[in-house]
């Protein structure tokens, strides 16, 4: 059966991409502000870090990660790793780290060109770090301690988690309270506990709707993809903790919401559904996306944009709730948790495949180097394919045989339906 599509590619745009628009570009000129003005201490903080810590404590919160795929995003990465290269940094070691730093060495930011007054991404008063995701990010905000003369502090979180414990639970709270007393003298104000049980509970909120959000795609035609959800899980990235981030996902809830009533697929012509696990090709969002769509191929899902679903958060208990959230990141999971979780989401998103991409430099989260891919169709039937790319290094990313596996694995799929 012919994989080509019978009319011309068709994505359905979502509406409210320009308020998130205007969401972000206000959170990025607050940022500048603070560190421009100095009225508000600028905290740098790893994505799945203590965000609500530093919000409550009254930091103004920046995310160099964020940064990282904005740099792979506009496709300005690869000209930027060699400069951390040859700072002493591996090209075989995350692309967000070495693009990052080789961004700050050559004082270049995508947000100059997004955002005309931002002359360089926020000076920080700290760095804050969870190495619940990988290693990297202690090093790469390690370079910036030392290069800038300005405290780093961090959680040491564990690896290969199948059960969360409260052993675990406990170790991991007791470090986020140990930040406490650090971050009090740097920003020059006393935690107040109220304010972060409120942070808290608004992350929760955020994390529930933002799940509502990413669930509207079990419905088919599914009203937005996984590319959808790489650019709209902005806010619930950068603007988890505050009611901006709710605001918003209520408009783009319903109107995804609707999408559905009506029977509106992001797809035109849906006929295949497809899980992505792993990292995205930021500088081939948009080709990617096209390449699906052509196929009438709807990639439905993800563990990546489902990341930031964090229902362990409550405002009662917040420090132990925001160490039992970190610990559940599927980041931190062993094989066996990953391998019920996959089928989990297979199930409940109703694929027909998954799409294993081998991020080059990031092996945490590339799930396909054990045997995962295999034991999955194992025990589930759903076929995988592997591709191989990167997050930010296009170097790593040969487009034409990405294209050649993408269209035979989507013909091996109708063949067997």
């Amino acid at each position: 059966m012919s994989t080509s599509p019978t009319s011309p590619t068709a994505r359905k745009t979502i509406q409210a991409t320009e308020l998130m628009g205007r969401i972000m570009r206000e959170y990025f000129y607050d940022l500048n502000d603070a560190a421009v003005t100095g009225r508000r201490k600028v905290a740098w903080c790893t994505s799945v870090g203590p965000a609500e810590l530093l919000r409550a404590l009254g930091f103004a919160v920046y995310f160099p990660e964020n940064h990282g795929a904005m740099l792979g995003s506009t496709r300005q990465s690869t000209e930027l790793i060699p400069e951390a290269n040859a700072a002493g940094y591996s090209p075989d070691i995350c692309s967000y780290l070495t693009a990052d730093i080789g961004a700050w060495l050559k004082q270049r930011t995508p947000l100059s060109k997004a955002y005309p007054g931002i002359e360089r991404v926020p000076r920080p008063d700290v760095l804050v770090y969870n190495t619940n995701q990988c290693r990297d990010v202690q090093d790469w905000f390690g370079w910036y301690a030392r290069e800038l003369g300005v405290p780093a502090l961090g959680i040491s979180s564990p690896k290969n988690v199948n059960d969360v414990t409260e052993g675990l639970v406990e170790d991991v709270a007791r470090q986020i309270e140990a930040l406490v007393a650090p971050l009090e003298a740097i920003v020059g104000a006393r935690l107040d506990i109220d304010r972060l049980r409120e942070t808290v509970a608004l992350s929760r909120r955020c994390s529930e709707i933002w799940r509502d959000v990413l669930e509207t795609a079990m419905h088919s035609p599914a009203p937005l993809t996984f590319f959808d959800g790489t650019i709209h899980m902005g806010p619930a990235v950068c603007l988890r903790g505050t009611q901006q981030a709710l605001d918003y996902y209520a408009v783009l809830l319903a109107e995804l919401r609707q999408r559905g009533t009506d029977g509106v697929g992001a797809v035109q012509g849906e006929r295949l559904r497809l899980y992505w696990e792993g990292m995205p090709v930021w500088g081939r969002l948009r080709q990617h996306s096209e390449m699906f769509a052509a196929l009438r191929t709807a990639v439905v899902a993800s563990t990546y944009c489902s990341s930031w679903i964090f229902p362990a958060f409550d405002g009662a208990d917040p420090f132990r709730s925001m160490a039992r959230a970190y610990l559940e990141l599927f980041i931190v999971r062993a094989e066996p948790y990953k391998e019920r979780y996959l089928a989990d989401m297979q199930q409940r998103f109703k694929v027909d495949g998954i799409i294993f991409h081998d991020a080059k430099t990031c092996p945490y989260n590339s799930n396909n180097r054990y045997g995962l891919p295999q034991r999955l169709q194992a025990s589930t039937g759903v076929p995988s394919l592997v591709l191989s790319g990167d997050l930010n290094d296009l170097r790593c990313v040969s487009d034409e045989q990405t294209k050649i596996n993408a269209e035979a694995f989507v013909e091996q799929l109708l063949e067997c339906a």
